[in-house]
């Protein structure tokens, strides 16, 4: 009963202003006192581990989100190396991962989402993942959010996809249908040796923005659609395990593979936790040649 009101809540709430107003106040500096009073509370309801941070006083950081958004000590999250395996991009939990069924992702037990509304709605965008792979992984309050490449890749293009801001906690992912392709996103579409790689990041309630390290916030007009094409510009390319966005406030990532580009490591299942970094999958059968 709790769980239905809950996501009736969601659809009720005026999702967008409070998600503004959330984003605002994070960004705040003006009252030094008030922030320390709630990240204390925040470290403490959610189980913080500041000791990994690399500023481990949650007072020197100047607002919520800078302490949201905060560094890892240097050398906490070692990459492998190896060209042939993809790391995880993020701390978190593995909401699903396994094969696209068509145009179909799997979300929950008896709930999936389109590929093709979630890249943005075009049908050539979509069309290489067809079939593919795919991990949703969810961050938690208490998770490092900052979000890193799982391989090298080029950018190759950007798209901003409006939405609704659905929580997207697994009590949502449960009962809201096709939720990650109906809530506000972000898509950033790569290069890489293992074929084209979608990385989605999915906004949600209370999310104050998402932001990439090759055009900052991503702000656009509320309503719209819009996407960039980096091809004919100056190459954004980044390394494996380097940063390229963070959620400033928490949410979910999902990456897109073409079919057969990436084997799944056995021993992740839905629920299992994740360390940036660690070894994801492996190079599949399909390489970026064929």
């Amino acid at each position: 009963m709790l769980d239905k009101l809950f996501v009736v809540s969601q659809y009720l709430a005026p999702q967008l202003a409070l998600s503004r107003l959330a984003g605002r106040l994070a960004d705040s500096e003006r009252s030094p006192r008030l922030k320390n009073r709630f990240t204390h509370w925040f470290i403490n309801r959610f189980g913080v581990d500041m000791s990994e941070a690399a500023e481990p006083d949650p007072t020197a950081y100047p607002s919520f989100n800078a302490f949201f958004t905060r560094a890892l000590k240097p050398g906490l999250r070692p990459v492998v190396a190896d060209a042939n395996v993809l790391t995880s991009p993020v701390d978190g939990a593995i909401s699903q991962l396994g094969r696209v069924n068509g145009d179909r992702v799997f979300q929950a037990k008896g709930q999936s989402f389109s590929l093709f509304e979630l890249l943005g709605g075009d049908e050539a965008r979509a069309a290489p993942f067809a079939d593919g792979e795919f991990a949703t992984i969810y961050l938690s309050p208490k998770d490092y959010h900052r979000i890193h490449m799982p391989l090298t890749g080029t950018l190759r293009e950007m798209i901003y996809v409006p939405g609704k801001l659905f929580s997207v906690n697994p009590v949502t992912a449960q009962n809201v249908p096709n939720l990650f392709a109906r809530n506000e996103r972000v898509v950033a579409i790569f290069d890489t040796d293992f074929g084209p790689l979608a990385m989605v990041l999915v906004g949600a309630m209370i999310v104050g923005s998402v932001e990439t390290t090759w055009a900052g916030v991503v702000a656009p007009t509320p309503g719209q659609v819009f996407a960039v094409d980096y091809r004919n510009q100056p190459p954004i390319r980044i390394e494996k395990g380097e940063e390229m966005g963070r959620f400033r406030l928490g949410s979910t990532v999902v990456m897109v593979l073409p079919k057969g580009a990436v084997t799944w490591a056995s021993e992740f299942m839905e629920g299992s936790t994740l360390r940036m970094g660690q070894a994801f999958g492996d190079r599949g059968t399909q390489t970026a040649s064929e």
